[in-house]
């Protein structure tokens, strides 16, 4: 197949076409020629006002539910989504059924996704069976394909465990990603501690409860010399504390979602379970805090944390409700909304080239001859996200039909390309 995509601006650093408009000509997946005017035969030609390419987004951070819950999501229905939000390559959660925490899983999970157009990429368990006794067959996974390791929606809570774990995945130079979340504070907490959780009665969980684990993670990131990544960073101080860790040298990154950066606490006067999260919604100021990290570079990438609930897990009392939203459809609108002055090439770090480097993916430099993994976008323009053009299999969002800037333009990897 042959595509041309005409007049576009590159914002790809590693490129040497960096900042400059081109016409990009790409055949069977291969780019051929990068030229200020190429005419060409092509079967498809993506042209417009203000297109911008980027690398193939990177989400480090989702769950499609597959093995064990297909009701609420498939890898199928999930890359679709992702494809549909700009992303090439998805990261996926191991809380299935069975877990992926042996070097079969991952293997399943790798050979269902082979010739799709977003790359599945499995993150191993760090704990057997996700539950947080003893370390699981990280080697293994490693070596049979596994891109990082976490338990996911079940953080590890123990020290000791954690610290063990750190200092195995240094033998091959492997990253563990945490969410900060200390279950032992707040257990049956539903929203972020605060004013608006006793005006509406609903108990709180505070903010020490990421705070503190975070500050524990850090003291053993430090002792062992390893790889560590923060996802779901939902306050000011997080956001100090590894500004700071990573002053002092150590290895760690973090990422925030774009529900943090889009609401707040005051958002959830109205019971909506689609924002009941975890960690969850925090202050107006935690929220602008986090905004303005992402403007400064402190936030290494945006993660959707895409986790589908059924229908019985979303509409019912909002205690009873399970946490999470879908968001690879809209992460990049989200965070165009809230941020319109994010240059081309602060969204290209934070969706693509710094999750790249965090977890040693190959390099999909925008240059002559090499394999076209690209993300057409334009910051202009306006998505809105329905009922009918919503490729996840539930939906649980709070974005439907809420008209928001930027567009999808089309995707391009593994030799077939979608335009949106």
């Amino acid at each position: 197949m042959k595509i041309l995509l005409s007049k576009v601006f590159i914002a790809d650093e590693t490129s040497p076409y960096h900042q400059s408009v081109q016409d990009i000509f790409i055949e069977n997946g291969i780019i051929k020629n990068i030229s200020s005017n190429i005419n060409e035969d092509a079967d498809e030609i993506i042209s417009g006002e203000d297109l911008i390419v980027t690398q193939g987004w990177v989400d480090i951070f989702s769950h499609f539910n597959e093995p064990g819950f297909e009701y609420k999501e498939t890898i199928e229905t999930g890359s679709q989504s992702a494809a549909a939000g700009g992303f090439t390559n998805v990261f996926l959660l191991p809380n299935t059924n069975p877990t992926i925490s042996t070097k079969a899983q991952i293997e399943f999970i790798k050979n269902k996704n082979n010739n799709n157009i977003v790359n599945v990429l499995p993150i191993g368990a760090v704990t057997k069976n996700i539950e947080g006794k003893d370390l699981a067959e990280m080697y293994d996974m490693h070596n049979s394909g596994a891109i990082a390791f976490s338990d996911g929606l079940l953080p590890v809570q123990t020290s000791g465990l954690l610290l063990k774990a750190l200092q195995y995945i240094k033998t091959f130079n492997g990253i563990i990603i945490q969410m900060p979340i200390d279950k032992s504070i707040a257990t049956h907490g539903l929203m972020n501690e605060g004013i608006t959780s006793t005006q509406i009665g609903l108990a709180g969980i505070p903010a020490i409860a990421e705070e503190i684990i975070i500050k524990r993670d850090i003291d053993l990131l430090n002792y062992t010399n390893s790889k560590l990544h923060i996802t779901g960073v939902s306050t000011a101080k997080s956001i100090e504390l590894i500004t700071e860790a990573k002053k002092q040298g150590l290895q760690i990154t973090c990422s925030v979602t774009p529900y943090h950066l889009f609401f707040c606490d005051e958002d959830l006067k109205d019971y909506d379970t689609n924002l009941k999260v975890n960690p969850p919604l925090r202050t107006k100021q935690d929220m602008l805090a986090l905004r303005e990290a992402v403007i400064d570079g402190k936030v290494d990438c945006i993660a959707s944390h895409h986790f589908p609930q059924d229908i019985d897990n979303k509409v019912c009392e909002f205690d009873a409700a399970k946490n999470g939203m879908i968001g690879l459809q809209t992460s990049f609108n989200v965070v165009n909304e809230v941020l319109p002055k994010l240059t081309a090439q602060k969204v290209s770090n934070i969706f693509s080239l710094n999750a790249r480097k965090i977890f040693s993916l190959n390099n999909a430099s925008i240059n002559i001859n090499t394999k076209a993994d690209i993300t057409v976008f334009t910051k202009n323009g306006e998505s809105v996200l329905t009922k009918e053009n919503n490729k996840s299999k539930s939906f649980n969002s709070p974005f439907f039909n809420q008209t928001l800037k930027g567009k999808i333009v089309a995707v391009l990897n593994n030799n077939t390309f979608k335009k949106l």
